[in-house]
């Protein structure tokens, strides 16, 4: 289930963020973008996994892809449609239960609000999303535990080495990893890291 407290920030700062985050070129992260599509067929099936605004789901889009767009904010998913025309289906990690069904998971610093106890799971049922060798892109925050940010968002921490074990313990194979530092809504300087894997 959703943290409330995380939701009810979503809800208050839907257009704040996308403000600040909501950019169809994206250049800050265009090499994490450019990772992700190389493994992808041309029109392939893309899954953009809390997709928030939805300025990811419709730069897919237009570039030839399949998208699903999945968010669990009613208020995110109001503005992906106003803004971009991207109709988002209202949903949480545990309700993905496709199979084989996608080329591509967009998983961009969405499950970074999942508690350490279900992450396993959600990586678990992406992986059965993912067609054979399907790819799947993952952002998360690094450090430690679990806490919430100076909003009251719910956060959980890894290292980059936990996240490469633990993708490859799930059958993941890891094909690269890229490190940055960036601001996000509650304005700290944070470092995270985006991996880019394949079932």
């Amino acid at each position: 289930m959703s943290d409330e407290e995380t939701m009810a920030v979503y809800a208050r700062s839907a257009a704040d963020y996308a403000a600040g985050f909501s950019q169809v070129k994206d250049t800050f992260h265009e090499a994490d973008y450019e990772a992700f599509v190389e493994g992808l067929p041309k029109g392939g099936t893309v899954l953009d996994l809390g997709c928030g605004p939805g300025h990811w789901a419709a730069r897919f889009r237009d570039a030839g892809y399949r998208v699903a767009a999945v968010d669990a904010s009613p208020e995110m998913a109001a503005y992906a449609k106003d803004a971009y025309g991207i109709e988002v289906s209202i949903a949480e990690f545990d309700d993905i239960a496709a199979e084989g069904v996608f080329d591509g998971i967009w998983a961009f610093f969405s499950l970074l609000h999942a508690p350490r106890d279900d992450f396993p799971g959600h990586l678990l049922r992406l992986g059965r999303a993912l067609v054979p060798g399907g790819r799947l892109t993952l952002g998360m925050k690094l450090g430690e535990g679990e806490g919430r940010d100076e909003l009251g968002r719910f956060y959980a921490y890894y290292s980059e080495e936990e996240l490469r074990d633990l993708l490859g313990v799930l059958g993941y194979t890891v094909l690269g990893a890229r490190r940055g530092n960036g601001k996000g809504l509650a304005g700290a300087e944070e470092t995270f890291v985006v991996l880019t894997a394949h079932v």
